[in-house]
């Protein structure tokens, strides 16, 4: 599991799912119910506030997972974000047809509403797609992966080596100038020069890189079935380029094709 690979939308869902809970603590009445609390009262427990907490805990972990599950046929996720509209409903009728609403049920209500929103909203709306946690900046000489004497692939903020130049801060292979991946390195007289653009197949030399969001790496035979996600706040290896596409490689060593490359932060 990886926290990095969190949303701000992801934030979002944690908060109200703290509010919810601290929410069924409260008085849910201001007459004969004024004593009770949702501790009291079984079903309003279960359906509202234990349903609304579990469903935003089932959210947040399926971003977490490498990979997803599956429940009754649903993706973990949307298995969490039908609990999550499940808890806003009960908490909505629930408070029309009491008589006197108290603090429990009212903030009960709100939180289940913002909860049910930012679950629903947060694959929709890309400023809530943005991560929670962001990239780690490069990591210095000795950093886990790769380290040694012999820095494997240009990790960023390796050391360079003689004869490497793979890419990584402060190596031959880095662009220029804030140079980013896939842009044409200017001639000497300023005009665009007659080489092939920087990031070509013919001249692609492997790099570190992290995505802005969480995105599928597929088979290299093709399959439709993503064989892993992406999680922003991680380094990944891109050691080939097809077409508009990268082939990256993963930690743990496992190779896919990254077809959305727009945006990606080069180590």
């Amino acid at each position: 599991m990886n926290i990095r690979s969190l949303t701000r939308g992801d934030g979002v869902v944690i908060g109200a799912a703290v509010l919810l809970f601290i929410a069924s603590f409260l008085s849910l009445g201001a007459s004969e119910y004024a004593s009770l609390n949702a501790w009291d009262v079984l079903a309003t427990l279960m359906s509202t506030y234990l349903a609304g907490v579990i469903g935003a805990a089932i959210v947040v972990l399926s971003r977490m997972l490498p990979q997803q599950r599956k429940v009754a046929g649903l993706d973990l996720a949307q298995f969490g974000v039908a609990l999550t509209i499940f808890a806003a409903w009960t908490a909505f009728w629930t408070i029309i047809g009491s008589p006197s609403a108290g603090a429990g049920l009212i903030i009960g209500l709100l939180a289940t509403l913002i909860l049910a929103g930012g679950a629903v909203a947060t694959p929709l709306v890309p400023a809530l797609k943005v991560a929670l946690v962001g990239a780690p900046k490069p990591q210095p000489a000795g950093a886990p992966y790769g380290a040694g004497p012999n820095p494997g692939y240009g990790y960023p903020g390796a050391q360079q080596q003689a004869g490497h130049g793979y890419g990584y801060p402060g190596g031959q292979q880095q662009p220029q100038g804030g140079q980013t991946y896939g842009q044409q390195a200017p001639a000497a007289d300023g005009t665009a020069g007659a080489t092939q653009a920087a990031g070509s197949p013919a001249d692609f030399a492997p790099f570190w890189f992290a995505v802005p969001v969480a995105r599928p790496l597929y088979g290299e035979d093709g399959s439709p079935a993503p064989i892993a996600e992406l999680a922003p706040g991680t380094w990944y290896l891109a050691v080939e380029q097809r077409g508009q596409a990268l082939i990256a490689q993963t930690q743990d060593g496992r190779r896919g094709v990254l077809q959305d490359t727009t945006g990606i932060q080069r180590g």
